[in-house]
């Protein structure tokens, strides 16, 4: 990941992995805003910006005076986009730099 990203994007990716991995389950409660900021040494505008951006996408849903919830498929969602933008973005990368130093899948499969 590039250093160069706004906060709320590597915030938002942080919240977006939680989800996947079901530490925020579909269906429960985010933590709040001030909590969550608290939590990551962050500004809660920040986070607020990082929610906002879920409540967007339709991932999360507000009920007014109690919290945001993950919405049902959510991580089904999340774990779909990121598998997009992946093989689209990094896989290129990874596979060129694979070419240059003459490894192959087998090799890798092989080291785990």
């Amino acid at each position: 990941m590039s250093q160069s990203r706004p906060v709320y994007l590597k915030l938002r990716d942080q919240i977006a992995a939680s989800i996947i991995q079901g530490e925020y389950a579909e269906g429960k409660m985010l933590p709040s805003v001030r909590a969550l900021a608290a939590e990551q040494g962050a500004n809660p505008l920040t986070v607020a910006k990082a929610y906002q951006q879920f409540q967007n996408d339709g991932l999360v849903e507000v009920q007014r005076g109690v919290g945001m919830y993950v919405v049902e498929g959510a991580a089904e969602q999340l774990r779909t986009r990121e598998k997009e933008q992946f093989l689209q973005e990094e896989w290129p990368e990874i596979r060129a730099r694979m070419r240059r130093l003459g490894l192959d899948l087998a090799e890798l499969a092989e080291c785990t």
